[in-house]
């Protein structure tokens, strides 16, 4: 590859879990802006902004700054969301950009279905993403995502 090229890697994976309560709980879960900042946001960086508009056209606004000690410290990463389609307690469906530094590194669609599986719901995510100039986007992703359907769990486990 020359100077002038570029390399984008796409990638689709599903990520399914069950969780031992209804729909409505687990759904609030994704569309309530305190709780999602829990679960989602929050973590091992600090937090520069976190907004949501939940309904359809209306956004998310993630942006943080990784602490001293992990390998980019001091780098930002920025995700703005477009939900394109809500459907309450059964779908959400959202168009997501991530961008390193004010450098978009990432292109993602995201499907998240609520079904019901018992007294429980099972959440289906299909994640399909365009991967720019950073070829472990790919990997990551999938490994990120997993990891917060786990702190999902526990935060509804509360």
């Amino acid at each position: 590859m020359t100077a002038t090229e570029s390399s984008t890697i796409h990638n689709t994976f599903v990520l399914e879990r069950n969780f031992p309560w209804r729909q409505a709980r687990v759904f609030s879960a994704f569309a309530q802006p305190a709780l999602k900042r829990r679960w989602y946001a929050e973590g091992d960086h600090e937090i520069q902004e976190f907004r949501m508009d939940f309904r359809i056209g209306g956004g998310e606004q993630f942006r943080y700054r990784f602490k001293e000690g992990h390998p980019i410290a001091g780098s930002e990463i920025e995700n703005e969301s477009v939900y394109q389609d809500i459907v309450e307690e059964r779908r959400i469906v959202m168009t997501t950009r991530m961008s390193l530094n004010g450098k978009p590194i990432a292109v993602m669609l995201a499907t998240f279905e609520f079904v019901p599986a018992g007294q429980g719901t099972d959440v289906i995510l299909t994640h399909q993403g365009a991967y720019i100039e950073w070829t472990d986007g790919a990997k990551m992703i999938p490994v990120g995502w997993s990891s917060l359907i786990d702190r999902l769990q526990k935060e509804l486990t509360q």
